[in-house]
């Protein structure tokens, strides 16, 4: 094989990576696992020598990186857009990584080597709970009115509505990737910077694209996003929110669970009765009073409501809908 050949073939060469968001809640916060400086999601090639399969894989690295074992995992999408990877000085291969959804339950791993972060450090427009998070209205709309206005006026802010539900729309808590990709169109987030391609002229400086949310190393923080809707979305017909938590816990602890992982505050009384006629959770018998007052029943998951619903999740007429 000449040279140019060898060159060229190398160049053309597609790499298998893997990649985990690993979530945890702890308290009232969701955490996703973080390695290295800069920040980002576990990875690394997958060694079809060494590995099985890609699951496998995938196990295999968090543990070598992190030390954490992982419960519950689900394939998410494959990531391959050009510009997603920074190759190595004299790398000419193209890396393609196939991206996974990991749950495990605070505390699991007590030598864990990565970082937990709370997730909403690289989203904080996702975060409802308490009201709509001032950053929508303050920064994210105005420069959406801008970059709408360059061109397509009307097809971009479309898009801008139902992404933020803006102009009296509704949120949708599941569009967290759609709202991602949004804004890394518009310039918004500092990764719209990594690929090379020019931002508009509607896009803030780069000191104020922090403000934006945490940048996360590569395309790590758009994975990230697509875990976040995925989880969202499955919570309204599969038992996720379970493999994040204790064995035992109260309807209290479930709840803001739920709530950590959709950014919304469900309403109490809605929520015990359906978790409860659902057939989601049995009474253990006791009772905790780590919360201080009255001692709360604990209760656990019913494992065999998996096989007598075929959606057994937190179903959606218990979410509150929110509103601009």
């Amino acid at each position: 094989m000449t040279k140019s050949r060898a060159n060229a073939t190398a160049a053309n060469t597609v790499v298998i990576g893997l990649n985990a968001c690993v979530v945890t809640v702890t308290g009232e916060t969701p955490r996703v696992l973080v390695v290295r400086d800069p920040e980002g999601l576990p990875f690394g090639p997958f060694e079809p020598e060494h590995h099985r399969t890609l699951e496998i894989g995938l196990r295999n690295l968090v543990q070598e990186q992190a030390r954490v074992s992982l419960g519950y995992v689900e394939q998410l999408y494959t990531f391959g857009d050009r510009g997603r990877h920074e190759p190595d000085p004299g790398e000419g291969s193209r890396v393609v990584s196939v991206g996974y959804l990991a749950l495990t339950r605070a505390g699991h791993d007590s030598d864990t080597r990565g970082r937990w972060r709370d997730i909403y450090d690289f989203f904080p427009w996702e975060d409802w709970r308490n009201e709509r998070p001032a950053l929508i209205d303050k920064m994210i709309r105005p420069r959406l009115e801008a970059w709408a206005a360059i061109t397509d006026k009307d097809i971009r802010w479309d898009r801008a509505r139902q992404c933020f539900g803006l102009d009296g729309g509704l949120w949708d808590e599941e569009k967290v990737l759609e709202r991602y990709e949004l804004m890394y169109e518009a310039g918004l987030v500092s990764e719209a910077r990594h690929d090379g391609r020019p931002l508009p002229s509607s896009a803030p400086p780069a000191q104020e694209q922090a403000r934006f949310g945490n940048a996360m190393q590569f395309d790590h923080r758009r994975i990230l996003a697509t875990g976040m809707g995925r989880m969202r979305g499955k919570l309204k017909y599969r038992p996720i929110v379970f493999e994040v938590m204790d064995t035992s816990f109260t309807l209290l602890d479930l709840q803001r669970t739920v709530e950590a992982i959709s950014g919304i505050r469900l309403h109490k009384q809605n929520f015990r009765r359906l978790v409860e006629s659902g057939g989601l959770v049995e009474r253990t018998g006791k009772r905790t009073d780590k919360a201080g007052g009255r001692p709360a029943e604990q209760f656990r998951f019913r494992r065999e409501v998996i096989r007598e619903r075929p959606a057994p999740g937190v179903r959606v007429p218990m979410l509150r809908t929110a509103r601009p």
